[in-house]
C-alpha cells in the first residue's frame, strides 16, 4: 500500500472514524486502525469529491475564455476531480482527427482528470472516436452547435450506441416560432426560448429509445413529467437557485434561459425531493467584451468552482441533505459514464475533499480561478474545500493548488480499471 488516510469519512451513509489505505490510486482496503503503510491525517471531514459531467472548456479555438490549465484548476479548487468536456468548440469535436486534435492540448495540462464528447451532427456516427465519453446532441442551436432538426431520422441511429447521449433539449422548430427581433434582458431572452421548447424537445425523445440517455440542464421542473423513466435528468445550479426577476444583466443570460421565479422554486424543490440525477456546472466562460450588450452578449454562465461550494452552503443551511448533494454531484454521473468514482468504496478510485461547513463564506469573483471569472453568483454564501485527493495525491492542500497537473484522460482509467 502507498498511503493509509486517517479521518472522519462520509461512508455507505453517514460519518464515521476510519482508515483508507489507498495504492495505485485506489482504495483497497476500509477499516479501523489499518496498518502496512504510512499514514496521513485529515483533520476535517472527508467526502466524495465531485464529478462534473458537463462543462466547456473551451479549447481548442478559444484560449481567450478558457483553457485546460485554468478550466482544470478551477475544478479543483471548487473540489471537483473529474470533469467531462463538451464538443461543441468553435471547430466542433465531430470526427476522430478532431477529437485527437483535443486530447493532444488538453493531456498533461489538467489538474483533475477529463473526459471528451464528441459531437453528432446526424451524420457522422462512423467516424466519432471510440474514447468518446458519449455523444452531445443539440436538439436546438446555441453556442457553436450543429443542431438536429425536429423532423430528423438521425435519432434512430442512435438507438443502438452504447455510451451516454446526451441532449441540450430545446426544440429547434419552437426556438424558431419564438425568435424575437431584439431581446434585451434575461426577461425577453426566456420568452426567446420559453419552458414550452424544453418540453417539446422531451416529447420528441420520449418517442425514441436509447441505451443510456441524458437530458442535460433542465430548467422547468414541467420537463421531469414527460422524459421516460429511462433518461438521466441534469439540471444545475444557476436554474435551481438563480432566477430572471434577478439584476443580473448578460451574465446571467444562458441556453436554456433563467426561468422565473416560481418555475425555479419548483425546480429546486424537484430536487430537494430526489427527483434529479445529476446536478452539473455547464461552465461555459466568455471573455468580458462578449459579455457586454444583452442583445448580442454570449450565452453561458461560469460554474466549475462554484458548483459544490454552492451545494455545500445549502448543506450547511440544513436546506439541502448531504446524502442528495453527494449523489447528484458526485456518484450518479461516475456511475452513469461508467467511472469508479463518486463514492469511497474499496475498489474504487481515491477521490476525495475534505470541508467544514462551519467555514461558509460569501463567493468574491476575485477569488476565483477561471479566466474569465465574473460570476452571477457573486455574494453567494459558499464552503470551498480545504483540501481535494486525486487518485490518492493530494490535487489541492490546504486551500493551495500543487502544481503538478497529473489530471487523466477517463478512458484510459475505465480500461485500467474497468
Amino acid at each position: 500500500m502507498d498511503r493509509i488516510f486517517t479521518g472522519r469519512f462520509y461512508f455507505r451513509g453517514k460519518f464515521d472514524e476510519l482508515d483508507v489505505a489507498v495504492s495505485d490510486g485506489k482504495i483497497q482496503r476500509i477499516g479501523k486502525s489499518l496498518t502496512g503503510a504510512p499514514k496521513t491525517k485529515l483533520w476535517k471531514p472527508a467526502i466524495p469529491s465531485g464529478f462534473d459531467s458537463h462543462v466547456h472548456f473551451r479549447e481548442p479555438g478559444e484560449s481567450e475564455s478558457e483553457d485546460y490549465r485554468t478550466g482544470s484548476m478551477s475544478a479543483v479548487y471548487g473540489g471537483t476531480t473529474t470533469v467531462l468536456d463538451m464538443p461543441n468548440n468553435l471547430i466542433p469535436i465531430r470526427d476522430y482527427e478532431r477529437f485527437r486534435n483535443k486530447l493532444a492540448i488538453a493531456s498533461g495540462k489538467s489538474f483533475c482528470d477529463f473526459g471528451l464528447y464528441s459531437l453528432f451532427d446526424g451524420r457522422n456516427l462512423p467516424v466519432i472516436d471510440r474514447d468518446s465519453c458519449g455523444l452531445k446532441i443539440f436538439l436546438g442551436g446555441s453556442t457553436n452547435s450543429l443542431p438536429i432538426s425536429d423532423e430528423s431520422d438521425s435519432l434512430l441511429l442512435l438507438k443502438d450506441y452504447e455510451k451516454p447521449v446526451v441532449f441540450h433539449g430545446e426544440s429547434a422548430s419552437c426556438l424558431s416560432r419564438h425568435l424575437l427581433a431584439e431581446v434585451k434582458n434575461l426577461k425577453e431572452h426566456d420568452l426567446s426560448r420559453p419552458e414550452e421548447c424544453e418540453m417539446e424537445s422531451a416529447n420528441l425523445l420520449a418517442k425514441h429509445s436509447f441505451r443510456s440517455p441524458v437530458m442535460t440542464h433542465i430548467s422547468s421542473p414541467k420537463t421531469l413529467d414527460l422524459l421516460p423513466a429511462d433518461f438521466a435528468t441534469e439540471t444545475t445550479p444557476h436554474h435551481l437557485l438563480l432566477n430572471n426577476d434577478m439584476d443580473l444583466g448578460p451574465y446571467g443570460k444562458c441556453n436554456p434561459p433563467l426561468r422565473t421565479r416560481q418555475t425555479q422554486e419548483a425546480l429546486l424543490q424537484a430536487f430537494l425531493d430526489g427527483r434529479i440525477h445529476a446536478v452539473s456546472s455547464d461552465h461555459a466562460p466568455h471573455p468580458e467584451e462578449r459579455k457586454g450588450e444583452f442583445q448580442y452578449a454570449s450565452s453561458g454562465i461560469i460554474g466549475v468552482e462554484t458548483r459544490i461550494p454552492l451545494l455545500l452552503g445549502l448543506v450547511a443551511k440544513k436546506i439541502l441533505p448531504l446524502d442528495i448533494m453527494i449523489r447528484t454531484s458526485s456518484s450518479n454521473p461516475a456511475k452513469k459514464f461508467g467511472l469508479k468514482k463518486g463514492m469511497i468504496e474499496e475498489g474504487y478510485y481515491a477521490d476525495f475533499m475534505t470541508f467544514d461547513l462551519s467555514e461558509i463564506k460569501r463567493i468574491n469573483p476575485e477569488k476565483l480561478h477561471s479566466k474569465n471569472s465574473i460570476t452571477p453568483f457573486s455574494g453567494f454564501e459558499a464552503v470551498f474545500p480545504s483540501s481535494v485527493i486525486l487518485r490518492g495525491e493530494f490535487a489541492l492542500q490546504d486551500g493551495e493548488i500543487i502544481e503538478d497537473p497529473t489530471g487523466a484522460f477517463t478512458s484510459d482509467l475505465i480500461r485500467e480499471n474497468p
